[in-house]
């Protein structure tokens, strides 16, 4: 269907991509687990994790040709791409996670600048040092890219460290989105067993994030800035209640850096709708609004939606909401014009 005769495009916000090739970044810098990618037969790749098998992955994580193809065949009609989160690289040495990002950022643009109705680019920044992420957070402007992926939490910090505020006042001036994704480093070695890590570990690190973002005054102080975080927010939506009383019932132990009720930002931050589940999505919409929730997938990985915007579809919204939800709120939290996809 062409996209000028459908009621919305759809923009999937949550989706990875890596380049082909990587540099061997261990033996350039003598340490650490850094991803490296063996192509061991056509359009597959296993990535390895200092020596030792991460995740196979498919040419669809880093062929945008494939990549397109795909959308076609399921009418998602712009994909803002991210780096894997492995990728982040916030343990190593700040220069290092530095080169990283720019090697990452400029795959991301250069594919961005090639289709440009097709992918919207976010970078990856050096978080564990202020001054680094803020310069690459300014060339990742220049280059043309709309936000930066961050992660639930940085090495030691959460979010409410304060030597993260100044990046994000960056970019909240700078009006660059930031996607929040949650890595599941702090479960690696308590849930080793199930998948957990992924199951459970990433859903409370999504609610972590939420929670040191608001008790962290970072709402507060930078309304402007522009958040959306991945999976349906975790399992912060599900224990809001909770989290609400807790402010309550011990404003000595909360409330101690923002006086505010949790229940003042509902609305104020996005959610992808990746919740795989119609009662779910129905109720985190319900919670923060429609225009503050959008389209993810995690594509193209096994724990994302197979089919992108069915359960938006399917799950008993009109037209006019599913419009919201399938193409609005994404532009809103990007901050771009349909006309730019048309």
């Amino acid at each position: 269907m062409e996209q000028s005769k459908k009621s919305s495009l759809i923009i999937d916000i949550h989706t990875h991509i890596i380049p082909s090739d990587l540099p061997k970044w261990k033996e350039k810098y003598g340490y650490g687990e850094f991803i490296s990618l063996e192509h061991h037969k056509p359009c597959c790749a296993r990535m390895m994790m200092d020596g030792e098998f991460f995740r196979e992955i498919e040419n669809n994580c880093w062929d945008p040709d494939q990549r397109i193809k795909e959308c076609n065949h399921v009418d998602v009609d712009v994909q803002v791409i991210s780096t894997i989160p492995v990728m982040f690289s916030y343990w190593a040495e700040p220069k290092h996670t530095l080169e990283i990002s720019k090697y990452l950022n400029d795959h991301i643009a250069e594919i961005c600048n090639n289709y440009p109705k097709r992918f919207v680019g976010l970078g990856t920044l050096p978080m564990q040092h202020t001054s680094l992420a803020i310069k690459e957070l300014e060339r990742c402007k220049a280059i043309g890219l709309k936000g930066i992926q961050i992660g639930s939490h940085v090495n030691d910090w959460n979010l409410n460290e304060p030597a993260l505020f100044p990046i994000f006042e960056a970019m909240q001036d700078l009006d660059m989105a930031l996607f929040v994704h949650p890595w599941w480093w702090g479960a690696k070695v308590k849930m080793p067993k199930y998948w957990l890590p992924w199951l459970v570990g990433m859903p409370a690190e999504t609610s972590l994030a939420i929670c040191s973002m608001i008790f962290g005054g970072i709402f507060e102080r930078l309304p402007n800035l522009r958040v959306a975080f991945a999976h349906g927010g975790g399992s912060f939506p599900a224990t809001v209640g909770r989290i609400e009383h807790g402010w309550q019932a011990r404003p000595d132990l909360v409330a101690v850096d923002n006086i505010h009720s949790p229940k003042k930002y509902l609305g104020q931050f996005w959610l992808d709708s990746l919740v795989h589940d119609p009662k779910m999505l129905q109720f985190i919409v319900d919670l923060v609004g429609a225009n503050r929730v959008c389209l993810g997938t995690d594509y193209p990985f096994p724990l994302g939606e197979d089919i992108p915007g069915e359960l938006i579809k399917t799950a008993g919204f009109d037209q006019f909401t599913q419009d919201i939800l399938l193409e609005k709120s994404a532009l809103e939290w990007l901050k771009m014009d349909r006309k730019l996809f048309i």
